[in-house]
């Protein structure tokens, strides 16, 4: 390490409590559930502190997201997306986009709210601690300490509000960033938690969201029972199609869950729903998945649907044989397998902990996040560089309070080798 590697991870050592502060001030902002005024709040405090450091803020409005997914309000909130861009005052070697969402999957309003520490003060307990409130806390730090010893660095930081739903708003600002900072010759880094061990996931799973509709025809159980058609039957005999759809040792994973249907014991439903989210490994297994699911229609007979190409319900055409069946898909976060660039990136990243004496093991995980996104559009990326814990998206949502000075320092060394040596000779 280089003299002033030592300053920067001192004037780290010397935020501790500051960072755990920053942390308990982010965790009892209650951002799940869409909850606006928290997500604004949380987004206004750190570009703010970014904007400080000489960054220009762009902030870009959210697109909409199909209907048809679950959870789904018409009309509902749609957060926009905060780009943050500091260019070097001298040519960078390499640029990098550090991406960080705000949102956790934490109601707002239920009792998990602060940040707990343990009785030994080793670890706390908190709604989004690790994910990913903990890896934004760091983020901004590092920026904030590389500036302070006067490492001069090309970064560009997005905030989205929406990666627990599927990044559907944001999808699309990703996108252009990562094509942006690819041209440069960047690389990206994100701030999801590492694996409980530290480790650093080198490879995901892609996922998407189907939803199959089922129209029939409702009558009285009692009285006219033979000329209904049950869309929950319907519906019934395609999940146990689909339940014989994964093959866990190719990495095709299918699963179901909510389903809706029917209104009352005694009439005949006429119409039923189920929602449901794949994972893969390949876009081959992913193009499989979704022609097997699309194949779940082809026992619509003679009928067509009327508004095939829209999110509303499903209707028979006159004429047209019940029941209808229509399936529709989204598979919007592509599998993230280890590239050559992201394998360079990631031994980058375990050189610079071990020149700090960490260990940064690598890891695979069949979770998906942002970071498929960006390496989807061709730009290198690393995506578990937040703290350690565990329990994500639970109430036992856990933070190693360590972790928050270490990977601190590792994010600010990784951000200073790229500036400065690139990723020559790895």
């Amino acid at each position: 390490m280089q003299d002033n590697d030592f300053k920067l991870c001192a004037t780290i050592a010397a935020k501790a409590r500051v960072l755990l502060e920053d942390l308990r001030l982010h965790v009892g902002m209650p951002t799940g559930g869409g909850n606006k005024g928290a997500l604004n709040e949380t987004r206004d405090r750190l570009t703010e502190r970014l904007r400080r450091l000489g960054a220009t803020v762009e902030t870009i409005p959210g697109e909409p997201k199909p209907t048809w997914l679950h959870g789904v309000v018409p009309g509902g909130h749609v957060p926009a997306v905060a780009v943050v861009r500091r260019p070097p005052r001298k040519p960078s070697k390499v640029p990098v986009l550090i991406s960080g969402h705000l949102d956790t999957v934490h109601d707002p309003s239920g009792p998990f709210k602060a940040l707990t520490m343990a009785a030994d003060g080793k670890t706390a307990t908190g709604p989004g601690c690790v994910d990913m409130k903990g890896g934004l806390v760091i983020a901004v730090a590092a920026l904030e300490a590389l500036s302070e010893v006067g490492v001069d660095c090309d970064w560009t930081v997005i905030f989205n509000s929406d990666e627990e739903t599927g990044s559907y708003h944001s999808e699309k600002a990703l996108r252009a960033e990562a094509k942006r900072c690819l041209g440069r010759g960047g690389v990206g880094l994100v701030l999801e938690p590492a694996l409980p061990d530290g480790s650093l996931v080198i490879e995901r799973l892609g996922s998407g969201q189907f939803a199959i509709e089922t129209q029939g025809k409702s009558a009285h159980v009692g009285r006219d029972f033979e000329t209904g058609v049950s869309a929950v039957t319907a519906l019934a005999e395609r999940l146990v199609t689909i339940a014989k759809m994964p093959d866990v040792k190719r990495g095709m994973i299918v699963n179901v869950g909510p389903v809706e249907g029917g209104v009352a014991t005694n009439t005949v439903p006429d119409r039923a729903r189920a929602w449901g989210n794949v994972r893969f490994p390949t876009k081959a297994v992913a193009d499989e998945l979704e022609a097997k699911l699309k194949g779940l229609e082809a026992n619509n007979a003679v009928g067509a649907l009327d508004n095939r190409a829209g999110d509303g319900p499903v209707h028979a055409e006159k004429g047209g044989e019940l029941p209808i069946v229509r399936v529709q898909t989204s598979f919007n976060r592509p599998a993230k397998p280890l590239t050559p660039g992201t394998q360079k990136l990631a031994e980058l990243a375990k050189s610079v902990a071990e020149g700090m004496g960490q260990k940064l093991p690598f890891g695979k995980t069949g979770g998906v996040c942002d970071g498929n996104i960006l390496q989807d559009e061709g730009l290198p990326t690393i995506d578990t560089l937040g703290v350690r814990g565990g329990g994500l998206h639970t109430p036992q949502e856990w933070i190693e309070i360590a972790s928050l000075v270490e990977r601190c320092q590792l994010f600010a060394m990784l951000v200073k080798r790229l500036a400065e040596g690139g990723l020559e000779g790895r």
